[in-house]
């Protein structure tokens, strides 16, 4: 555990202040040690044998708060010796709690119809703070401490987003493409739309909006630089459950354009694992082959369809095949901070308790999240207001966006036979916002 208490002292911290600082910071209940450090943290029962893993382990409703900020592990009793500060304010296995998805693993009977997690469920929403990242707020505060100890140290950055993810799963990439697709639609009464879709370029098909969003994703990234701003499209490759439908081929003439079009452009591809591959997660090795051949490109990135990476075991598939950076870290109910955090944090596995090579993205914002019926069902304006103000908390603590939005979420107005929400408004209103972080 002492590399895993170290990391998250290191990580709270922040890269710009860790190498320096860490060492005043001290996790220990042992009087003889104090004065090593400014600052004590006093572990709370959280980690030992006996209550690790338990029932007894999960934090209790109503959570006490340290300087207005929810506490999951001790209380916020601060006091000082000579030069050092001491806390009892577990902010160390608060975090750990958070980063590690712990509470998903003491509550496996809390499941969707999808074998998901929902944040209904969670804590973070039980107590109110999905919408605060809360560990970085740690991060602010240990900082705090620090100064107040009398140690020089750089002022915090000026707010501002470090990194902005723009994402799209391609679940649907085109409307109408296939004799499948056009038969569908002949039986649904569309039929004369739908040809002039199949037999037209791929450009007049409502679902082929891939195009528009890099029109408009340029437009930021030379306004912020590219350093800033990364797009990603996440193809699948597998998967044969009906929640993995509509099925497409990689090899396809439509795809092959979709592809062209990333390389061009400089699209970042990256894995859609399948539904099945969420239930049995040794196919994703196979899925990010097949999509490697198809692509000739070295895949790195994933994320799970349905954001069904359903235990936090199984990211240890995703290790073994070679995954680096995954991007399925958000409840499909609830947009906020699922892990606690808008920084890139590498995976703590908490059976093993040891850190692994897998970094996890945070996901805070998806469309469907926000607007659909079974999940938020905000309408625009709060939608909007709910979506800045997340983007308003990331700026604060120096953080990472990523946005996921789908191609098949925004058809424009004038296309028929196809739903039309405020989707793609809303982007455009994002964007301009992020044009001015």
């Amino acid at each position: 555990m002492e590399a895993v208490i170290s990391y998250i002292i290191r990580f709270l911290l922040g890269e710009a202040y860790a190498d320096s600082f860490s060492k005043w910071i001290g996790y220990t209940s042992n009087p003889q040690e104090f004065s090593k450090y400014r600052i004590v943290i006093i572990p709370s029962p959280f980690f030992n044998p006996e209550i690790y893993g338990t029932a007894l382990s999960m934090p209790q409703l109503p959570l006490s708060e340290i300087e207005g900020i929810p506490l999951l592990f001790g209380s916020p009793q601060t006091e000082w010796r000579e030069n050092t500060c001491i806390t009892h304010a577990d902010i160390i296995a608060s975090s750990y709690f958070l980063l590690t998805r712990y509470e998903e693993i003491i509550k496996r009977d809390k499941r969707d119809k999808h074998g998901r997690f929902q944040g209904k469920e969670s804590l973070p929403c039980k107590a109110r703070f999905i919408h605060r990242p809360i560990v970085d707020e740690y991060g602010k505060l240990l900082r705090k401490w620090l100064r107040e100890t009398h140690i020089t140290m750089p002022q915090e950055r000026t707010p501002s987003i470090s990194k902005i993810w723009l994402t799209h799963d391609v679940d649907a990439p085109f409307f109408c493409r296939t004799f499948r697709n056009l038969l569908r639609e002949i039986a649904s009464g569309n039929g004369f739309h739908a040809w002039k879709i199949f037999t037209g370029p791929l450009q007049q098909d409502p679902f082929y909006t891939f195009p528009w969003f890099i029109k408009q994703e340029n437009e930021l990234k030379n306004t912020i630089g590219k350093k800033r701003c990364q797009s990603v499209f996440f193809i699948k490759a597998g998967g044969n459950s009906v929640f993995d439908k509509p099925f497409y081929k990689l090899h396809s003439d439509d795809m092959q354009e979709l592809l062209q079009l990333c390389e061009k452009e400089e699209v970042q591809i990256g894995i859609h694992a399948s539904y099945d591959a969420g239930k049995n997660p040794q196919l994703i090795s196979t899925e990010k082959e097949l999509l490697q051949q198809k692509t000739g490109q070295t895949i790195l990135y994933n994320r799970h369809h349905y954001l069904a990476l359903r235990e936090p075991d199984d990211m240890e598939w995703l290790i073994k095949a070679g995954i680096t950076d995954d991007f399925t870290m958000g409840y499909a109910d609830v947009a906020g901070f699922r892990l606690g955090t808008c920084h890139p944090v590498r995976w703590i596995n908490p059976k093993t308790r040891q850190i692994t090579s897998l970094t996890l993205h945070p996901l805070p914002l998806m469309e469907c999240t926000l607007s659909e019926p079974a999940y938020m069902h905000l309408d625009y304006d709060e939608a909007l207001n709910y979506s800045l103000s997340l983007i308003e908390q990331i700026a604060s603590v120096n953080g990472e966006l990523t946005l996921l939005w789908h191609n098949d979420s925004i058809p424009e107005e004038t296309r028929p036979a196809v739903s039309v929400g405020w989707q793609r408004k809303l982007y455009v209103a994002l964007i301009e916002k992020l044009k001015r972080i």
